[in-house]
């Protein structure tokens, strides 16, 4: 069974290696189209990121997360109780350290 699974997976992945070896005889996609606002690209997309990205992607996650977790605990606390309510303030200040972790770093300034 195993084999098997590891015969399929090969497979597949010499299948999508092929089909992209097929797709990518035409010309380069970013330098004959235009980007966002009808210009033409300034750099590749595949170009690296500024380091302070990083950080802003972090707050944005604890955000994220807050959310994800929040909309199903609403259903859960009326059979649950006090339980769950502590749990999600636990939660809670898990990412607000993480928030303010990142704003003592100054991810948060935008200048």
């Amino acid at each position: 069974m195993l084999a098997a699974l590891a015969g399929l997976t090969l497979a597949g992945l010499g299948g999508i290696a092929a089909l992209a070896r097929l797709a990518a005889v035409g010309p380069v996609v970013t330098e004959s189209l235009p980007h966002l606002g009808g210009l033409p690209p300034a750099e590749h997309a595949l170009s690296r990121f500024h380091v302070r990205w990083y950080t802003v992607t972090m707050v944005f996650l604890a955000f994220d997360m807050e959310m994800i977790f929040m909309y199903p605990w609403t259903l859960v606390v009326p059979m649950m109780g006090t339980s769950s309510v502590v749990e999600m303030f636990l939660f809670l200040a898990l990412l607000l350290s993480g928030v303010l972790y990142a704003w003592r770093e100054g991810a948060l300034r935008w200048t």
